[in-house]
């Protein structure tokens, strides 16, 4: 899995690199700022703090032993926690995350609200809000949540590129971008000029006096397939904006650093990573931090499974294994071990499934009282197709109970087994209930 996204990651950096550097922060004329070191710095920061809260909460000390993303996880988890520390499923979501916010440039390159272009303010502020909305409402959906956190932090960081907001000397956020009850106010009317002609191109400020004294909001204009732009408009500028050769000429990106903006840029910055902590802190505050660590891949254990024999010859036996089931789910809740998901397949023959699937301890519980023995014979029963389902529907790195009291009839799919079992990380108990029949070899 992190060998494909990094492979991305290569293709997308060849890819944006056609794009000739006009709409996102580049690490250009001496700078070292991108989206991603953006995102990354705003993460870490977010994530080490949600450790630190954790760690206090729960009385031990959030003290990693070095900067690898092993040390940081081992530390954030605690010394108390059973299970396998996995800083690859880290890596993994952090990765997610920074190719969907690359992906908005080549997928969003003509859409002026991904990118605060040409004055669409409140559509680029919908994009941020419904997007926290949905990352909000689906939080346990990790992957989904991940990706569209990734193309809302783009858009959130480029309003601070692409508009006047640090020409206006504002050096905090504009919380009103993650806030949708509160108004956009004073914007530059679509015929109200905002910018001065800039010949050579590369103007540091070439925004018009009154709109900086009458703290107009305004961003530049933004042409892919064409150099048309309204009359005294500003253009974002930058060989792949065909309006910046257009009166007025020039651009106010501030995505590189060139000589005479590197304050702008410099600034530009340090409010796109304030902004990203600020909507990462909003998503931490609705998630709880247990989550918010879930999410960005933070765990011991990604799922549970129990796969449950309940053929008639287990009647004298499914009490035990319920008992057994619940102190499992008990022992796991509110710990950092606790899942980020439980999965149920019974199995009996000459049936198996369905797959149950939940985040919520209780709702499990429940399904697994509603689990009655009846039916199939005296022998050996379908347990590793039951036990397939479970792999196939897990996420990697998850601990699968087995429960029975036979030997597998469909002994043919020990092989495939073994194979799901190593490429999920996932671990097997099999847990024999009154045993009648002898074990394969």
């Amino acid at each position: 899995m992190c060998s494909a996204l990094h492979a991305l990651a290569l293709a997308l950096a060849l890819s944006l690199a056609l794009l000739q550097s006009s709409v996102a922060f580049v690490p250009i004329g001496g700078g070292e700022a991108t989206h991603v070191s953006i995102t990354r710095t705003a993460l870490l920061q977010k994530l080490k703090e949600t450790c630190q809260a954790v760690a206090d909460s729960s009385g031990y000390e959030f003290n990693p032993t070095g900067p690898s993303a092993e040390e940081l996880v081992q530390a954030c988890l605690g010394p108390t926690a059973t299970g396998e520390v996995s800083a690859g499923k880290f890596r993994a979501a952090l990765q997610e995350v920074y190719v969907q916010n690359a992906l908005v440039d080549l997928n969003f390159v003509a859409s002026a609200p991904h990118h605060f272009n040409s004055e669409a303010f409140l559509e680029g502020r919908a994009l941020i809000t419904e997007g926290v909305v949905s990352i909000k409402a689906n939080i346990q959906n990790h992957q989904a949540s991940r990706e569209m956190l990734g193309r809302v932090l783009h858009t959130l960081q480029d309003f601070y590129s692409h508009s006047n907001w640090v020409e206006l000397d504002n050096t905090e956020p504009f919380a009103n971008l993650i806030q949708p009850d509160l108004p956009i106010e004073n914007i530059a009317a679509k015929d109200t000029a905002t910018c001065r002609d800039c010949a050579s191109g590369n103007c540091p400020n070439p925004i018009l006096a009154n709109i900086l004294q009458e703290n107009k909001l305004t961003s530049g204009y933004m042409g892919i397939s064409s150099s048309k732009k309204p009359k005294g408009k500003c253009s974002h500028g930058g060989a792949g904006d065909l309006t910046s050769a257009a009166v007025p000429r020039g651009g106010i990106s501030k995505d590189e650093r060139r000589p005479g903006n590197e304050a702008l840029h410099d600034a530009a910055v340090t409010a796109a990573t304030s902004a990203s902590l600020q909507l990462l802190e909003d998503i931490r505050g609705a998630a709880g931090d247990r989550d918010f660590l879930r999410l960005m891949g933070i765990d011991r254990s990604s799922g549970v499974c129990f796969v449950i024999d309940t053929t008639g010859s287990m009647a004298d036996d499914i009490a035990t294994a319920k008992a057994v089931v619940y102190n499992i789910i008990d022992s796991k809740k509110g710990t950092q071990d606790e899942p980020s998901e439980y999965i149920l397949v019974p199995f009996n023959d000459p049936d198996f499934g369905p797959l149950t699937r939940t985040t919520d301890p209780e709702v499990m519980k429940n399904e697994i009282s509603k689990l009655t023995a009846s039916g199939g014979g005296d022998g050996p029963e379908l347990c590793l197709s039951g036990l397939q389902m479970a792999l196939t529907g897990a996420p990697a790195f998850s601990h699968i109970y087995v429960f029975t009291d036979a030997t597998a009839k469909d002994i043919a799919l020990k092989d495939t087994i073994s194979a799901l079992i190593s490429s999920t990380k996932s671990t097997e108990a099999l847990l024999k209930l009154r045993k009648k029949h002898p074990s394969p070899s």
